[in-house]
């Protein structure tokens, strides 16, 4: 393959909902181009970009990855990422080194939520984007009934620049209205110049028309000449579109069939005329390392070979057998051979990867996804980083044996490197592992991916809620420990009297001392609170450690011979047994603070969903674009799969943040049945 100038280069990233075609696209357009002389299928898993065998057994694309494909002296670098929501960070990282988007959707549903996620984060990046409705082959499909959808969700914007020649299984070929040509595309690869049948003239005009009134509001001195009824030549057509699109103020729109290799080869011309090259998106933040190499990596993927780190340079060129500098690490790194990542087909080395494009290489020693690379060390302040989802759903990951205990904590660490929204913490109580994602498929595969690739076999279950206890009124007791063995025995008496603290002390746990008199030595009262501390621990209702107590000694014995600090911490001990059951003991529950953004006609079933949950809308908020914020109160019991809940409700178009709030008391029935469950692990 070889090497572009930026002027010739397009980075296009496909974004749709899950099962739209974006692959199929890729597919086909490699096909067109001769890189290979069948055409992959996703449905037969012989597809070129999906080639991970996770994607390969469910079907879809699970990864982010770079296919090139060279067309008329151009070449179309395009960024295939996943529909499904779960892989929403794979979406943002081919998003962030894009320099325009290719919206697919489908000629039998329009816009689905996929899509509308999708647009949002194109958005974000202020992206340019072209359409194409797909699988206009398909039985109950509808080019104008897909337009409208556009048009409905995305506004006027949405210009058609095409239009189908036939529905369903009669389309065959597509009409320019730019040029107002027709193309048919039967026989493989071949693509066949038609006369327009004579019942499309009518649709035809009336479309041009409104493409030609979208793209001549962006330019007076061409809106002057069509007001005054003078024909545009197609030329200033086509440079009216293309200054629209760039400006993200058009939003063309195309017709094709990826699997049967309809409107593919009109696709890539027009995607080579009307977005932005290389040259012509160098973002801000690139501008300032001049002429030197800077690049971001956006991939980081863990394979047999090694660490494969890809990459798109924005500035200079990079070339192997260099030294460069990691801004974020402050260390230096040596490029060595550099490769072009093609999906399934064999990496072809390269020996240059200019201003524009991409490239993989192996074996960095220092360098992340989200790492910035440059030959000028004078410039400290790196690339923009890539905007990854915090994570929503978690699970507590146990290994099945001893030898993947062993190898557990390097393989976590080399699962997240990876994947950049996956997080590993542990459980400072009980000390487990926990994995958190963006959803329970997303887990499901990331540990499928640890198993595969590192031989490590974990075992995955919800995480542990962590329960407390505490006590509603005072309580007073004694505990005496006597025992007499040969020699010395253990001898020690106390009284203690419990009375609990306001659950929103800064104090979990008060000891005071209210001995008089000397009737517990001093040296003997820390081992009575180390007593009261561990029972604390044990808990005393359904195992669970009790807080927001307070502990006062006040009386006791001891004997000059026999007590010990030791006899004290039982005594202690003895006298929380039987002070605690006299202080009406409740179990507490951790509640969250969620803020829920959900579109506003999901509102009414979100807060209801709530109130089954056992928790208290606190409060609402509009936002832009018809969503609204919901903030509430919910326990944590509830939550753990409310990231899958919230998907159904809203289907996928709501999001959700928690952090810890307070602790309440658990209604009576929850109390019961944390009993039972703790008598019968005991039992």
């Amino acid at each position: 393959m070889k090497v572009y100038s930026a002027e010739q280069i397009r980075n296009v990233a496909l974004i749709s909902h899950v099962g739209a075609g974006k692959t199929s696209v890729i597919d086909a357009a490699l096909y067109d181009s001769g890189a290979v002389t069948r055409q992959g299928k996703v449905d037969d898993g012989t597809s070129i970009p999906d080639h991970d065998p996770e994607e390969l057994k469910r079907r879809m694309s699970l990864n982010t990855k770079v296919i090139p494909v060279e067309w008329h002296d151009h070449k179309l670098n395009f960024i295939d990422t996943p529909g499904y929501m779960d892989f929403v960070g794979e979406v943002k990282a081919g998003l962030r080194v894009a320099d325009a988007a290719l919206v697919v959707v489908t000629a039998e549903k329009g816009v689905e939520v996929g899509t509308e996620l999708a647009w949002q984060y194109a958005n974000e990046r202020k992206l340019p984007r072209m359409v194409l409705v797909n699988k206009l082959d398909r039985e109950n499909t509808s080019f104008e009934r897909a337009l409208e959808s556009l048009r409905a969700q995305f506004g006027h914007s949405v210009v058609p620049l095409q239009i189908p020649l036939g529905e369903q299984s009669s389309f065959h070929g597509v009409v320019d209205l730019i040029c107002r040509k027709a193309y048919t595309f039967e026989g493989g690869n071949a693509v066949q110049e038609v006369s327009i049948p004579a019942d499309l003239q009518d649709t035809i005009n009336t479309y041009r028309e409104q493409l030609i009134e979208s793209a001549v509001e962006n330019d007076d001195t061409l809106m002057e000449k069509f007001l005054e009824g003078e024909e545009l030549s197609d030329d200033e057509l086509l440079s009216l579109v293309r200054q629209g699109t760039h400006a993200g103020q058009l939003i063309p729109v195309l017709c094709g069939s990826a699997t049967k290799n309809i409107g593919i080869q009109t696709l890539l011309d027009a995607l080579i005329d009307y977005l932005p090259s290389a040259a012509e998106a160098v973002p801000e933040d690139a501008k300032r390392f001049g002429d030197e190499m800077s690049a971001l990596v956006f991939k980081t993927s863990v394979q047999q070979v090694g660490t494969i780190t890809t990459f798109r340079v924005y500035t200079g060129s990079l070339k192997p057998d260099t030294l460069f500098y990691n801004i974020q690490t402050q260390t230096p790194e040596r490029i060595g051979q550099m490769t072009v990542p093609r999906g399934r087909l064999q990496a072809e080395p390269t020996n240059e990867i200019p201003a524009g494009d991409f490239g993989a290489v192996t074996k960095l020693t220092n360098t992340h996804t989200g790492d910035t690379l440059t030959s000028n060390k004078a410039v400290t302040t790196p690339l923009g980083p890539i905007d990854f989802p915090q994570p929503c759903f978690t699970l507590r990951v146990t290994p099945k044996s001893q030898s993947d205990l062993d190898k557990m904590g390097q393989a976590l660490s080399r699962i997240v490197e990876e994947d950049r929204t996956l997080r590993v913490a542990r459980d400072p109580e009980t000390a487990e592992t926990l994995i958190s994602g963006m959803g329970e498929t997303h887990l499901q595969i990331a540990v499928e991916n640890i198993k595969r690739k590192f031989g490590v076999d974990l075992q995955t279950a919800e995480p542990h809620i962590h329960y407390r206890e505490t006590i509603r009124k005072k309580a007073k007791a004694n505990g005496r420990h006597k025992r007499q063995t040969g020699g010395h025995g253990q001898f020690g008496d106390v009284w203690l009297e419990i009375e609990p603290l306001p659950r929103d002390s800064e104090q979990t746990f008060i000891f005071e001392d209210r001995i008089v008199g000397g009737v517990v030595p001093n040296q003997f009262i820390p081992g009575v609170e180390k007593g009261v501390r561990e029972s604390l621990k044990r808990g005393f209702v359904a195992g669970y450690p009790m807080v927001y107590v307070k502990v006062a000694l006040y009386d006791g014995k001891y004997h000059p011979v026999d007590s010990s600090i030791q006899a004290f911490e039982v005594a202690a001990s003895l006298a929380m047994q039987e002070a605690v059951p006299h202080a009406n003991p409740v179990i507490l529950e951790p509640i969250m603070d969620v803020s829920i953004v959900v579109p506003e006609n999901n509102m009414g079933d979100v807060m209801s969903d709530i109130n089954t949950k056992r928790g208290r809308v606190m409060g609402m908020e509009p936002l832009e674009n018809g969503m609204q914020k919901i903030t509430a109160q919910v326990p944590q019991a509830e939550m753990l799969r409310y990231a899958t809940d919230l998907r159904s409700i809203t289907q996928g178009r709501g999001s959700f943040t928690m952090e810890f709030a307070h602790y309440e008391e658990v209604p009576g029935n929850v109390q019961q049945a944390l009993v039972a469950e703790h008598q019968k692990a005991a039992s």
